[in-house]
């Protein structure tokens, strides 16, 4: 038996300490917070690799539609970057007029759901079904059920875009993602799996422009887990963005991927350097952000709330520069990791119209 371990990670922590936030928000008025939100954005999606993604012809192809209860469901395939394919479900209400045009939500899935099956309620599928149960992640589904037309997409590594070491169609196959294989091929060619993320999201927005029943000017996110890490990049990096909802993904670097969020999507070469989540959130504003937190959700890290109160404080200045706090929330609920929804209605309500 082994008595006694040599780890590293204690040693990584100091590390962070010594060299983390060299971007940390210390903007005292709105032309400071301009120029440090300006210059964060170059900076960050030089780290996600964005900037080294070619823009392309989205050659979209609607493949499947199915008239539901109360909305159609259109698969439509997306060509984001050349030979590089998004299957994703456009949700739309059937009381939409002609001529009518209507807010938008990009549905973004995370970890543990069957991708854009369970955003979209599928729940005939059982793995599906079972999914949301256990996390409540159907919010594409009942966001059109509210008026608003969806998109709930495969996350790269996720549904039909895992690769080969994860496919298959069994329950426990549906669930299963790519993204550690992914990461650690893109970051050896200077990309990353989360800007890849970012990227499919933004090529979303520019497919809503084409549409002429989609509300250009009313385009809001929302994610849970991992799709919650997807809508806060796309709120900060995509001026388009005008309402983001995010759950049960807000805490420190430092706290939770160092204890709990390992998969490879949260991991960006250089990142800890550059910021910290709370100042993430700052690079939102002034567009409108709720962050929904449960109580004893374990990927907190082992501080809990205490670490994400102090991340959320930060991203409260920024706002509070801008005199904005009213466009701001933080949605505590008594619960563990789940997607709990309580103000998601009122909150696009107000911000999506």
């Amino acid at each position: 038996m082994i008595e006694k371990y040599y780890c590293v990670m204690g040693k990584l922590a100091e590390t962070y300490n010594l060299e983390a936030r060299k971007y940390k928000l210390k903007a005292r008025n709105k032309e400071e917070l301009n120029k440090w939100k300006k210059e964060l954005k170059s900076k960050l999606k030089e780290l996600l690799g964005i900037k080294n993604i070619e823009k392309n012809d989205l050659k979209p192809k609607v493949i499947e539609i199915e008239e539901l209860e109360g909305y159609r469901r259109e698969k439509v395939i997306l060509e984001t970057e050349t030979n590089v394919f998004m299957p994703m479900y456009v949700l739309i209400p059937s009381d939409l007029r002609k001529g009518e045009k209507r807010p938008c939500i990009i549905a973004a899935h995370g970890h543990g759901c069957a991708a854009k099956d369970s955003t979209a309620g599928r729940i005939e599928i059982p793995a599906v079904k079972k999914s949301i149960d256990q996390y409540n992640c159907d919010y594409g589904l009942k966001l059109v059920k509210e008026g608003y037309i969806v998109f709930c997409n495969d996350a790269r590594g996720f549904g039909e875009r895992r690769e080969w070491m994860n496919q298959g169609d069994s329950e426990e196959d549906l669930i299963k993602n790519s993204c550690n294989a992914i990461n650690n091929a893109a970051i050896s060619l200077g990309k990353t799996l989360l800007g890849m993320m970012v990227w499919d999201l933004i090529r979303i927005v520019d497919y809503i422009e084409t549409l002429d029943y989609c509300d250009e000017k009313n385009i809001g996110c929302i994610g849970f887990s991992g799709g919650g890490l997807q809508a806060i990049w796309l709120a900060a990096l995509e001026g388009r963005i005008k309402a983001a909802y995010v759950s049960g993904y807000f805490h420190s670097f430092k706290d939770a991927l160092m204890k709990t969020n390992f998969c490879g999507c949260n991991f960006v070469p250089g990142l800890w350097k550059v910021i910290e989540m709370g100042d993430l959130g700052a690079l939102v504003s002034p567009k409108a952000l709720l962050i929904e937190s449960g109580t004893k959700d374990p990927l907190n890290g082992e501080r809990g709330m205490v670490d994400v109160q102090e991340q959320f404080g930060i991203t409260k200045t920024a706002y509070s520069i801008l005199n904005t706090e009213n466009k701001l929330y933080h949605h505590i609920f008594d619960g563990v990791h789940v997607f709990n929804g309580g103000k998601m209605r009122g909150f696009f309500k107000e911000y999506l119209k």
